[in-house]
């Protein structure tokens, strides 16, 4: 079952991405240094899966798209945070980064606790203290760039560009 990396507020993607390590779009190498100056155990622990729980405007920062796609290569299954930099929120949609708002999860959350998470239905749950919560889904066009494994993909399947606006 996937597992809870809890983080704080105001993430930013230097912290999720040291820029130092942005030269490069290679995602294996992306992954490796992911977090790897705030949470070093993360790059070398995490599980495919997995869930990072951030507070408030979690991605602020840059808007280059390495942040988004560092933890993405990682294997993470979804980012689940109080609030998001606009920017980061709609880099990880188009990505393809599994990526929900949910204000309340942020004071339950306990590092390492097992998670669920339900993109289509916005249902969260903590299965070990039997807590849930209900958070609105990500909209249609959202599951079907995620579900395509991001925007270029998805544009490249149908054939047209309407599907970017939605």
């Amino acid at each position: 079952m996937p597992r809870i990396w809890k983080l704080g507020h105001n993430v930013n993607t230097d912290v999720i991405i040291p820029g130092r390590y942005n030269v490069t779009t290679d995602r294996a190498s992306l992954a490796k240094h992911c977090l790897c100056e705030a949470r070093p155990d993360f790059p070398v622990g995490v599980r495919p899966g997995d869930v990072v729980v951030g507070g408030d405007n979690f991605g602020c920062g840059s808007s280059r798209e390495h942040a988004p796609v560092a933890l993405q290569a990682t294997g993470l299954g979804c980012v689940v945070a109080r609030s998001f930099a606009r920017i980061f929120y709609r880099n990880s949609i188009n990505i393809g980064l599994p990526i929900l708002i949910c204000p309340e999860l942020w004071e339950q959350a306990r590092e390492g606790e097992a998670i669920e998470v339900d993109l289509a239905s916005g249902q969260i749950r903590l299965p070990e203290q039997g807590l849930e919560f209900a958070v609105r889904p990500l909209p249609p066009f959202a599951l079907a760039i995620l579900k395509a494994g991001g925007i270029v993909n998805l544009v490249k399947e149908r054939g047209d560009l309407d599907v970017a606006v939605g």
